[in-house]
């Protein structure tokens, strides 16, 4: 009954949130986030960042840790992606974004910190790390399939990763009033994106429930079992597991959206959509059984 009660509170407040955008996303249809993506994307992730890595705990060796196990799994979700892909005869190369970049920011970030503490949201930060620096990269590389320096060079969650690097291998204090300040923006945040993916899930639209489906389950049932393998291979135990679990297991960006609807044709752009709701309504489910194990064989 304990573990059930400790599921709950991972998993309701998350859940809450995102229940809240939706309401809020059909209640007003022209609900403006246009301040929630600019104060994510150039304040609030940059911040959350920083803080989840240089304050939570984890070491240097940690990071690039995980770092590296987050690499080996997208490598893993890509393999996986461009078969199916390839089997419903889809774009497999500006398609493949939903499939290989998860959300582990906006909904694997604040689980993986209700789960396991401040501790787990630390090696969950260095790994969603890697997803963000590749939505900026490998992403707009296969939406626009040419790579252009200047989105990277603008890009502020970049400089978070370097400044936090930096800090971990100088081993410098945070000084009390930067990491007040960014742990005030990391949760400031952390509501606001989840409010936006719930605003999301009411406008995006699905164009072929049938192909959104096969896809959105290779997101959130193959991604977990990949993570699962790769935890197995090396032996990896606690709640560095158990993170690294739920992180696989989370459902596709939202952000893969926004790149793509940036550089792909409409037709693309509206099946990323449908891979992002198909994956995140079926991840209600999934989650829930991935973090329930994760708890009771990861601590």
């Amino acid at each position: 009954m304990e573990l059930y009660l400790k599921l709950i509170d991972v998993l309701f407040p998350v859940f809450f949130v995102i229940g809240i955008g939706y309401y809020l996303g059909k209640k007003d249809p022209n609900f403006d986030t246009k301040f929630i993506t600019n104060f994510a994307g150039n304040i609030g992730t940059p911040s959350m960042i920083f803080y989840t890595i240089t304050t939570t705990g984890i070491t240097l060796d940690i990071f690039i840790e995980y770092f590296i196990y987050a690499l080996v799994i997208i490598g893993g979700f890509s393999l996986a992606g461009l078969l199916f892909l390839f089997i419903l005869k889809k774009d497999v190369i500006s398609e493949l974004p939903p499939l290989i970049l998860p959300n582990t920011g906006n909904m694997g970030i604040p689980i993986c910190l209700f789960a396991y503490g401040t501790a787990g949201l630390g090696v969950a930060s260095a790994i969603a790390s890697v997803i963000i620096l590749l939505h900026f990269t490998l992403g707009v590389l296969l939406a626009k399939k040419s790579f252009s320096l200047e989105i990277l060079i603008k890009n502020g969650p970049i400089y978070a990763i370097l400044a936090s690097i930096a800090f971990l291998y100088f081993k410098w204090d945070v000084p009390g009033y930067i990491e007040n300040t960014t742990f005030l923006l990391t949760y400031t945040t952390i509501f606001l994106v989840l409010m936006s993916l719930g605003i999301a899930l009411s406008r995006l639209k699905v164009v072929s429930w049938t192909h959104a489906s096969i896809l959105g389950a290779v997101r959130v049932i193959i991604g977990p079992i990949i993570g699962f393998g790769l935890i197995k291979f090396l032996n990896l135990n606690g709640f560095f597991a158990g993170v690294l679990l739920i992180q696989s297991a989370m459902p596709s960006a939202v952000l893969t959206y926004l790149v793509g609807s940036m550089y792909s044709e409409r037709k693309v752009v509206d099946n990323i959509a449908s891979v992002i709701v198909s994956s995140t309504l079926m991840s209600f489910i999934t989650i829930p059984i991935v973090v329930f194990y994760s708890l009771k064989f990861f601590q």
